[in-house]
């Protein structure tokens, strides 16, 4: 009989991870004159200006939205705390490698909604710009081949031909009707 095998063999793999450089974020908290546009869509209609940053981020449309609905039922004993805009500000702060805790990500939230909404889209904005990349390799090419050009003859002239008419042949006319009104009159 078949022994039964507990432990599968196992390759030992050495996996190195390398921890990135944590950086500040690209603007201040403040900074709403770096993008003015930013700051007066958020001014003028906040939770359009919050779906539309958590869409550009890739992240459902209509996210925001539940930070009333949670706010209304059931998490009233967080208080006015938005637990989806901070989870966003958090998942800006990963994605972007950018340094802080959940603990600053509460407290900018709770006491400046507007302003770390508009700090995370002008990060995610910031973010998405392309990157320009110079290339500075050097192409040599073969030494040129001279081509000799092709060359097409003129176009000759030919005057024109004389149309004749076999003899004995007479011309044929059409005739057309007299009267307007009758179209097959002979």
């Amino acid at each position: 009989m078949a022994s039964v095998v507990t432990v599968q063999p196992q390759v030992a793999t050495n996996i190195t991870i390398a921890q990135q450089k944590r950086k500040e974020w690209t603007t201040g908290l403040c900074n709403c004159c770096d993008d003015c546009g930013v700051c007066w869509f958020a001014l003028c209609c906040l939770p359009c200006f919050m779906c539309k940053t958590v869409d550009d981020f890739g992240e459902c449309l209509c996210l925001p939205l539940m930070d009333g609905y949670c706010n209304v039922c059931g998490l009233m004993s967080m208080g006015p705390i938005p637990p989806i805009s901070i989870a966003m500000r958090a998942a800006v702060r990963e994605r972007y490698g950018i340094r802080g805790s959940i603990c600053n990500d509460c407290c900018v939230m709770y006491w400046c909604l507007s302003c770390g909404w508009c700090q995370m889209a002008r990060e995610i904005k910031e973010q998405k710009q392309p990157l320009t990349i110079i290339n500075a390799h050097t192409t040599i090419l073969p030494h040129p081949t001279i081509v000799s050009p092709v060359v097409y003859p003129s176009p000759v002239n030919y005057p024109p031909q004389q149309h004749y008419m076999p003899p004995g042949a007479t011309p044929f006319y059409p005739s057309y009707p007299k009267d307007a009104n009758a179209p097959f009159a002979n």
